[in-house]
């Protein structure tokens, strides 16, 4: 009986041995599979892309845009930028835009339900707008993304809120209030259909902050885009983002352009809006190659050499209220777009850009696009993989360095080096054909993956023509 009992002790003890060692390897397994903060090296090769997950399909949800996740990184897309993912305001709902803007409640009451208003409208910060999916879809969404190693940073509208965002009974002293008590929209705006918030008040920031917290720590998103963080007080920046980046670590990508927002551990990112400009501007051309040494001149005096800047042909704001690509630069568009990934910071593709995206896509109601993957699809896929590969394009904290070249008139021609890796861009800027002298050597034309060789003799470049050639 007693050899009996020894032997069960002795079982027992083996089968939970056994067990302690399995479930240290799952955790192991489960540790090593855990998807690693973003990181410095990641925002050297990395493709930002922004997702208007309204417009991005038919059916407009997240379960539609997650099937297209894997092939993102194709394009060498490492950052998904959800545009608001959250709650809608019904009162003061936008219909139409601009300074002479309706709400869906001045239409017949039989057309108010296709006006789904602004997504910067929001009505709680830590819900999932329906018209989307549910939370179990967002999290899907995160999930796929990381499993694809790409990350994914929320656009967040701290200025302001949707008028039935439930601060407004609960703690109307968290907005900005006229001498009549009266909270107001954001003042200089068209923005009647949402509430300025006030920032004097140190219980909202509080929980604003909160709010922010809980997409980090409970949702496993990976940082996010502030809308108008300029119009918001700086030191609500020195408050929360070191706060926020104590949980994990973030990207922070600043709508705004001002250099002081990127300083210390603040933003790691900010718009390239005067190089947004400047590419429309030479594209019409209104602008010259001049221009172009000027805007690189100043950008390298305004700001530190880790600072990094979205370079962009197109955003939702853009294609919505300016045109398209091909209405703002015509002919120029490719150049243009190429120019983007060459330059110094990180290059951004928007929701359709990928997919030759050809009209303006509505703002307050339902809108989308065809997913025929044609010329754009494959320059952005070139371009994308050489962003990844290539240290010469390293546009991060450590970037790249950037060489002007002395060329002729209307022509572009610049270096990029960078770990004994070279890339040279030339590019004629004008709607002429150009004749201009090439250095001597043998290159890689990398879009078209021909070996050419310059002997020093004059080379023909067509209207808007441009080549990435490496050494």
């Amino acid at each position: 009986m007693k050899k009996s009992i020894v032997f069960i002790f002795a079982l027992a003890f083996l089968v939970a041995c056994k067990n302690e060692n399995n479930v240290a390897t799952e955790t192991n397994i489960e540790t090593q599979n855990e998807f690693q903060p973003i990181s410095n090296e990641d925002m050297e090769t990395a493709v930002i892309y922004e997702a208007n997950i309204r417009q991005y399909s038919p059916e407009g949800t997240f379960e539609e845009f997650t099937k297209d996740i894997p092939q993102l990184r194709d394009l060498g897309v490492k950052v998904i930028w959800l545009m608001p993912v959250f709650p809608i305001s019904e009162t003061k709902r936008k219909a139409t835009g601009g300074t002479d803007s309706k709400f869906a409640s001045e239409f017949p009451e039989e057309e108010q339900s296709k006006y789904l208003g602004s997504y910067y409208a929001v009505t709680d910060f830590t819900k999932i707008n329906p018209e989307f999916g549910t939370k179990e879809d967002f999290r899907e969404l995160v999930k796929t993304a990381h499993d694809n190693g790409i990350y994914v940073i929320l656009d967040w509208v701290p200025n302001h809120t949707g008028w039935d965002h439930e601060w407004l009974k609960s703690n109307p002293e968290y907005y900005t209030q006229n001498e009549n008590g009266e909270v107001i929209h954001p003042k200089d705006t068209d923005w009647t259909d949402v509430a300025d918030l006030n920032y004097d008040n140190q219980d909202m920031r509080t929980e604003m902050i909160e709010d922010m917290t809980y997409w980090l720590t409970e949702e496993g998103v990976d940082g996010f885009r502030c809308d108008v963080a300029g119009s918001v007080p700086h030191d609500f920046w020195e408050q929360a983002i070191p706060q926020l980046r104590d949980k994990k670590d973030i990207f922070m990508l600043a709508e705004a352009w001002e250099p002081e927002l990127l300083d210390g551990n603040l933003f790691d990112m900010a718009y390239a809006w005067d190089g947004h400009h400047l590419l429309n501007a030479m594209a019409k051309g209104e602008k010259t190659v001049e221009d172009f040494d000027a805007y690189i001149e100043k950008i390298s005096e305004d700001y530190d050499e880790d600072d990094i800047l979205m370079n962009f042909v197109t955003n939702h704001d853009e294609n919505s209220w300016n045109g398209t690509i091909k209405e703002r630069m015509g002919d120029a568009s490719e150049l243009m777009t190429a120019l983007s990934f060459m330059m110094k910071g990180m290059p951004l593709i928007y929701s359709g850009q990928e997919y030759d995206l050809d009209h303006r896509l509505l703002f307050f109601e339902k809108d989308s696009f065809p997913h025929n993957k044609g010329e754009t699809w494959k320059m952005l896929e070139k371009l994308g993989t050489l962003k990844n590969n290539n240290p010469a394009l390293n546009g991060g904290k450590n970037p790249a360095s950037y060489k002007r070249l002395e060329s002729e008139k209307n022509i572009l021609k610049f270096e990029r080096s960078k770990d004994g890796e070279t890339i040279l861009f030339v590019g004629n800027v004008s709607d002429q054909p150009k004749k201009i002298t090439m250095q001597k050597g043998t290159f890689k034309n990398y879009m078209n993956g021909e070996t050419v060789e310059f002997s020093g003799d004059a080379v023909e470049l067509q209207p808007w023509e441009f080549k990435i050639l490496i050494k």
